[in-house]
C-alpha cells in the first residue's frame, strides 16, 4: 500500500490526519512546508518508484512555496496523482484554480475527519486510471486568475463552496449550465465566472433578460433581423447569438421566455444554427448557454408554461444558488465588503457595524438576497451619522424585523431562531418632551390570518395565488407611491431589481395609467 503524503505548516492538522489515516491502514508521510515535499519528489525514480504517494494532501496557504506552486510542481513530475487541496479560505478564485491545475477535490476547513479520510480513499482508488496522457497542462499564467469586476466575496457556506468547486469542474467543458435561485443571489455574477474560467474566456460574454424585453422584441433581440423584416427595420442588425459568437450567451429568467421563442431556441441548440427574423439564410452559432431562473421550471413544464424538451436540453448541469438565509454564515463578511465598495465609491469613511447591529444584520431574512444587502450597505453610507453604526442606525425594515420579536414570525423566530433579540423599551419611560412617538399600529400578519382563514372556510379556489398576487400588489403600489412613480427608486427601496419590479408590475396589471402611478421622467429610471 502507498503511501499517503500530507502537507500543512499546522502540526496539528498533520497529528489528526495522520492518526486518522493510520487507524484507516494507511501509511502516511507527513511535511510541514513545501520546500521540504519538493525534494522528496526529486527523489524519487518517476511514478513507479515505490516510494511514490498514492495520493497528496495539501495545505495552500503556509509560509514558502504556497500549495499551488507545490501542485504545478506535482503535476509536472507525477502527473496522474491524485492531489487533495485544503484551505480555511474558501474562494472562488482559489477554488477554481485548484481544479485548474488538475486537483482530484478540494477540502473547506474546518471538516469532518472521518469524510476526509474516505475522500482519500476514493482518491487513492482513481491513481490507477489517472495517467500522464489524462492529465491537462495549463498555461500557468491562467492559473488562478482573479475575477475583476465581478468579484465573488470568499464563503464560509457549504453550499457556495459547492458551486464554486463546480465551476472549478466545469472550468474544461462547455456543458449547458442552468442556474437556480432566487431573485438577487448572484446568478449573473456565476454565469460571468463559468465565463471567465472556461475555455471561451477569450470570447465575448453576452447577457439577455428575457423577463425585460418586450415579448415582441426579443425574437430580433436573440436571432437579429434582416432589413425590411418589419416596419422600422430600416438596416440588418445582428442578434445577441451572433454578437457572443466564440463566447457565453446568458440567458437569465429563461422561465418568462415565451412559448414560440422556445421553439426557436430549443432548434438552436439542437442544430446550431438559426435564421434572422426575415432572413433566408442560416447562421451558424458558436455559442455556450447559461441559463437562469428564479422560477421551478419543473412546475412550469407541468403546467404546460415550459417545453419539457427544452427543459432537458438545458438542464445538463444544475447549479442552485442559495439564498442569503441559508448562509448567515457570509453575512458580515459580505456586508463588510460591500460597505468598504460603497465608502470608496462615495470617498467617505467606511462604516463599522457594532456587535448589536452585525447580529441584527445576521438575524434578518433579506427577501432581495445579497441585492438587498448590498443596498442596505448602501443606505448605511449615506445616511448612517458616523463611521461607528449602532442598532439604532440600521434601516427601518431591519429594525422593524428585529423588534417583532418572537411574537411575530420574522427573522430568527421558530425553530433554530431563538437567538435574542433587540427590542426597543418604548413603554419603559414617557417620551421626552417635543418627540413624536410613532402609532401602536396592528400587526398585519393577524388580518392576513384573519383574511386567509375566511377564504379558506368560504372554500374560495386558488387562495395562495390569489393572496399572493395582492400581496405582491399592494407592496408594489407601496413602493411606487413612496418613490413618486419612479420605478429604479422603488425597486431599490424594495430591495429587488429594476427588471423585477417591471416584470411584476406587467403580470399584476400595474401598467395601467388607471393604476394611479406617477409617471417615471425620462432618463430617471437609470440601469437595470
Amino acid at each position: 500500500m502507498n503511501t499517503i503524503w500530507i502537507l500543512d505548516d499546522e502540526p496539528g492538522m498533520r497529528w489528526v490526519l495522520e492518526k486518522a489515516l493510520d487507524k484507516a491502514g494507511w501509511p502516511v508521510r507527513s511535511f510541514a512546508d513545501g520546500a521540504a515535499l519538493k525534494a522528496a519528489l526529486d527523489a524519487l525514480e518517476g511514478a513507479q518508484d515505490p516510494r511514490a504517494p498514492a495520493v497528496l494532501v495539501s495545505d495552500i496557504r503556509m509560509p514558502g512555496p504556497d500549495g499551488l506552486t507545490v501542485l504545478a510542481a506535482v503535476r509536472a513530475r507525477l502527473p496522474g496523482l491524485p492531489v487533495i487541496m485544503m484551505t480555511a479560505y474558501t474562494d472562488l478564485d482559489t477554488t477554481v484554480a485548484a481544479f485548474e491545475q488538475g486537483a482530484f477535490d478540494y477540502l473547506a476547513k474546518p471538516f469532518d475527519i472521518q469524510a476526509a479520510v474516505e475522500l482519500i480513499a476514493r482518491a487513492a482508488q482513481s491513481a490507477p486510471s489517472r495517467s500522464g496522457t489524462d492529465a491537462v497542462q495549463e498555461d500557468p499564467a491562467d492559473a488562478g486568475s482573479v475575477l475583476g469586476e465581478a468579484e465573488m466575496a470568499p464563503s464560509q457556506s457549504p453550499a457556495m463552496q459547492d458551486v464554486f468547486r463546480a465551476i472549478g469542474r466545469l472550468s474544461q467543458s462547455g456543458a449547458t449550465v442552468l442556474i437556480t435561485g432566487e431573485s438577487g443571489t448572484g446568478k449573473e455574477l456565476v454565469a460571468r465566472a463559468l465565463h471567465r474560467h472556461s475555455r471561451r474566456a477569450a470570447g465575448p460574454f453576452v447577457a439577455v433578460n428575457a423577463a425585460a424585453i418586450p415579448r415582441d422584441l426579443l425574437e430580433a433581440e436573440l436571432f437579429g433581423h434582416e432589413r425590411g423584416a418589419f416596419t422600422g427595420a430600416v438596416q440588418s442588425r445582428r442578434g445577441r447569438f451572433e454578437e457572443a459568437d466564440g463566447g457565453t450567451l446568458f440567458l437569465d429568467e429563461i422561465g418568462d421566455m415565451p412559448a414560440e421563442l422556445q421553439t426557436r431556441l430549443l432548434r438552436v441548440l439542437a442544430e446550431g444554427a438559426f435564421y434572422r427574423v426575415g432572413g433566408a439564410r442560416p447562421v451558424q452559432a458558436d455559442v455556450r448557454i447559461v441559463a437562469a431562473t428564479h422560477q421551478p421550471l419543473e412546475e412550469r413544464v407541468r403546467a404546460g408554461l415550459f417545453r419539457a424538451d427544452l427543459f432537458h436540453r438545458l438542464n445538463v448541469i444544475r447549479l442552485r444558488l442559495p439564498p442569503l438565509r441559508e448562509r448567515r454564515e457570509d453575512i458580515e463578511s459580505l456586508a463588510r465588503h460591500f460597505l468598504a465598495r460603497s465608502a470608496a465609491e462615495l470617498g467617505v469613511p467606511v462604516r463599522r457595524p457594532d456587535p448589536a447591529a452585525l447580529e441584527a444584520l445576521r438575524r434578518f431574512d433579506y427577501p432581495g438576497n445579497i441585492r438587498q444587502l448590498e443596498n442596505v450597505c448602501q443606505w448605511l453610507t449615506v445616511m448612517a451619522p458616523s463611521a461607528e453604526v449602532g442598532i439604532e442606525d440600521l434601516p427601518p425594515e431591519i429594525l422593524g424585523a428585529d423588534a417583532a420579536g418572537p411574537s411575530g414570525p420574522g427573522p430568527g423566530s421558530g425553530p433554530g431562531g431563538d437567538a435574542p433579540r433587540h427590542v426597543p423599551d418604548t413603554a419603559a419611560a414617557p417620551a421626552p418632551a417635543g418627540e413624536i412617538v410613532p402609532p401602536i399600529r396592528p400587526d398585519w400578519r393577524a388580518g392576513l390570518d384573519s383574511e386567509a382563514r375566511d377564504r379558506l372556510a368560504r372554500r374560495e379556489p386558488c387562495v395562495m395565488d390569489t393572496l399572493q398576487r395582492d400581496f405582491e400588489r399592494t407592496l408594489l403600489r407601496a413602493g411606487l407611491r413612496q418613490a413618486g412613480g419612479r420605478r429604479g427608486e422603488a425597486a431599490l427601496r424594495l430591495g429587488i431589481g429594476r427588471n423585477t419590479l417591471t416584470r411584476k408590475c406587467r403580470e399584476l396589471g400595474l401598467d395601467d395609467p388607471d393604476e394611479g402611478e406617477a409617471p417615471e421622467a425620462p432618463g430617471a429610471s437609470g440601469g437595470g
